[in-house]
């Protein structure tokens, strides 16, 4: 008798901590909004490695770029090196590329018009300051490091 007993509350265990599991994972989806992706220029060359990393580090480096977006570059805190590329070394020091979309005026003919309609309202981090970054996490297959692109969220700690 005391088997039936045991087998339930095993497997009330076991729903609980699916949808723990389940939630969790849902909840750092809604951090990440999907219709960035309709302001990315060149999409295509971006190979998405998961949709939705949240990362934190230092930025180092900021530049406007001529396609609208706000590049900058993060020092990852420790723990984190398992996101670059030898690229990311050779290239960019080491740092992982960030890159809020839309944010900049638009100089690159190429470029024009993939902002209509949108707004970012990213809070822009300025250098040296520690960062919490939510996007997605991608390749840029052009240059092949990685990023996250588009920026979703930015926490100044």
């Amino acid at each position: 008798m005391k088997i039936i007993p045991t087998c339930i509350i095993s497997l009330v265990f076991l729903f609980l901590l699916f949808s723990y599991f389940n939630s969790a994972a849902q909840q750092s989806g809604k951090d990440c909004d999907k219709k960035l992706w309709n302001f990315v220029w060149e999409p295509t060359r971006l190979q998405v490695l998961d949709k939705c990393k949240t990362v934190t580090g230092t930025i180092v480096e900021r530049n406007a770029d001529a396609d609208g977006d706000e590049h900058m570059l993060l020092k990852l805190d420790a723990g984190q090196e398992n996101l670059l590329k030898k690229k990311n070394y050779s290239k960019k020091s080491g740092n992982l590329v960030i890159e809020a979309i839309c944010i900049n005026h638009i100089t690159r003919r190429a470029a024009k018009g993939v902002c209509k309609g949108y707004i970012n309202s990213v809070q822009l981090p300025k250098v040296g300051d520690h960062v919490s970054v939510t996007g997605s996490y991608v390749l840029d297959s052009h240059n092949g490091w990685t990023e996250i692109h588009p920026i979703s969220k930015v926490q100044i700690f």
